[in-house]
């Protein structure tokens, strides 16, 4: 028996049958052990953005810890890669003026949006402003405060009650977002918090016209809008740096990570926009933010987000995404007609699913599609995930597709 404990397993499963060991990865490939190659259909797990093996990133890590490697930002102690890194995201933030709070991943960057949301309704005297809102079918990461926003059922049960003053609405409804507030009284919700397009939980994007009309609601009745963009964030939308800017939000907060480093080392950010800073950053108050973490602005993590933001710019990767957009809905949206298949969603960035009638088929035409070459996982409730590296072409995109196809004729 192994020592590793694999996170979201039935270790029971990976002790009968062995662990699935990746050790190198190129571009949109990956070998395991046995040196066998795999079309990496994930990025990782929706990180990989500039694709794996990118030696400008090696190099950065490498330029960066021979120089200091890491050292705390607390207080007035701050490093330059740090410095640069967050003015460079102030820039392309969805709300200009915005401050940025770096974390050391994507439930980190979650949890500081919850309580940096309660404490500023504290510091504006109203108190009682303490509810936290997520949606059906959502993941905010695995911290307490987002375990508890989620809205996959599997991933709450057998925690207990983590977080008090926390509610759930329908994922794709705003009037019940209206309902839930209106219920609780506006005075006592802090914040709702709303992933663009649904990730985890099984790549769901927006129903039309819905993201504008949840950010209409929390607007009148004065609440905090957090957009979840861990998934979204820095180009996966296709076409913008942040699903925010696409769908015009104009969100309190930005969470995001996964992308910002394209996953070569664990960091994330939360934008957080002039409104919600400003109390913080008054130089008469005497206001201190106790929260943050030992890793919070690690230089070697920000010289290789630089170095992967510079990635994504020189190599246009932000279009790449949109042009995957358009050849996964190509390539995939046949699929529908599949006996096996109920729906394909795809259409808003470089995200799909493949969506089967039967939640078991799933884990077996995942391990058929590994069989045949690609490393792809289930999503949500029977769903195969599609996201992939930005420098994917498109007959590779046509290569997932026939395979999906062979793994599904196989699952009949």
């Amino acid at each position: 028996m192994g020592a590793l404990w694999h996170p979201f397993s039935d270790m029971g499963a990976v002790e009968k049958n062995g662990e699935f060991v990746i050790a190198r990865g190129e571009g949109v490939h990956v070998w395991d052990a046995s040196g066998k190659q795999y079309l990496d259909a994930t990025a990782g797990l929706w990180f990989a953005s500039v694709g794996h093996g990118r030696k400008e990133l090696a190099q950065a890590a490498a330029d960066q810890a021979q120089t200091l490697a890491a050292y705390s930002t607390f207080g007035d102690y701050a490093n330059p890669p740090v410095i640069e890194l967050a003015e460079r995201l102030a820039g392309i933030a969805p709300v200009p003026g915005s401050k940025i709070f770096l974390t050391s991943g994507g439930s980190d960057s979650v949890e500081t949006a919850a309580k940096i949301a309660r404490r500023y309704w504290f510091e504006q005297g109203q108190e009682s402003k303490r509810y936290i809102i997520g949606r059906s079918k959502a993941y905010h990461g695995m911290h307490y405060a987002g375990t508890s926003l989620g809205g996959i059922q599997g991933n709450i049960e057998g925690y207990g009650t983590l977080v008090e003053d926390q509610a759930h609405v329908a994922w794709d409804d705003a009037e019940d977002l209206r309902a839930t507030i209106e219920d609780l009284g506006p005075e006592n919700v802090a914040a709702f918090f709303a992933e663009p397009v649904m990730g985890a939980g099984g790549v769901y994007p927006p129903p039309e016209d819905y993201l504008m009309a949840v950010r209409k609601i929390c607007t009148e009745h004065d609440i905090l809008f957090v957009a979840d963009e861990v998934v979204t964030g820095y180009g996966r939308i296709g076409g913008a740096w942040f699903a925010s800017a696409k769908f015009g939000l104009e969100p309190d907060f930005v969470t995001t990570a996964k992308g910002l480093t394209s996953g070569y080392i664990p960091m994330g950010a939360v934008l957080v926009a002039p409104r919600v800073a400003e109390p913080f950053f008054d130089q008469d108050a005497g206001r201190w933010l106790r929260h943050g973490y030992t890793y919070s602005g690690h230089a070697v993590a920000a010289a290789v987000a630089n170095a992967n933001l510079d990635i994504i710019e020189q190599e246009n990767l932000l279009d790449e995404a949109a042009r995957l957009e358009g050849s996964l809905a190509s390539a995939l949206s046949p699929l529908a007609d599949h006996d096996l298949v109920c729906e394909v969603r795809c259409g808003t960035g470089a995200v799909a699913a493949v969506q089967l009638h039967e939640v078991a088929k799933a884990a077996p035409v995942v391990a058929k599609m590994r069989e045949l070459g690609v490393a792809t996982r289930a999503v949500g409730a029977g769903g195969v995930q599609f996201s992939p590296a930005f420098v994917m072409t498109d007959d590779e995109v046509g290569q997932l597709a026939d395979i999906t196809r062979q793994a599904l004729d196989a699952a009949l």
